[in-house]
């Protein structure tokens, strides 16, 4: 996964400022490091999703965020609505269900990848993860009550998203 991000920082972020690929170097590192951890130990840090959300602020406003250009109506949207809706849906599912570090990095996420990038992620991490939870269901490696962490499918999912570019 972080070979993958890597090239892809390098593949869409060359002719950038610096400072942007730096930025979004950081972010895809801050990335990589979430999905292990919440593969490991069931959480997205703080420390990995809430600093996105300020720093994609000032890239959104100040038009140097390559990813979203002048959409920022769109991104600030999609990164309030998406994470809310999703979160309320999963309330009748039990605490746990979608967690608030989910939350958190889709904020971020919408913020740093814009409307059809956070989108597209969005649906390639819910593929992602329907795919993956079929084959561990089929060969009974997980039960219907088992506890998956969803960041790693939503990581892959953005990642996808801006690979693709929505």
């Amino acid at each position: 996964m972080g070979a993958f991000a890597f090239w892809l920082l390098g593949q869409r972020f060359g002719g950038s400022a610096p400072v942007v690929q730096a930025l979004f170097g950081a972010w895809f590192a801050a990335l990589v490091v979430g999905f292990a951890i919440d593969l490991d130990q069931r959480l997205l840090p703080d420390e990995l999703t809430l600093p996105v959300i300020p720093i994609a602020l000032v890239l959104d406003l100040s038009g140097n965020n390559p990813l979203v250009g002048g959409g920022v109506v769109a991104a600030a949207a999609v990164a309030v609505v998406v994470p809310l809706v999703l979160f309320a849906l999963s309330i009748p599912f039990g605490a746990g269900a979608f967690g608030i570090g989910d939350v958190k990095l889709l904020i971020g996420a919408g913020l740093m990848a814009g409307f059809m990038r956070t989108l597209s992620g969005l649906l390639a991490g819910l593929m992602a993860a329907g795919l993956v939870l079929a084959v561990l269901l089929a060969a009974r490696r997980i039960g219907r009550r088992s506890y998956i962490p969803f960041g790693p499918f939503l990581i892959f999912g953005i990642l996808w998203g801006i690979f693709t570019g929505g």
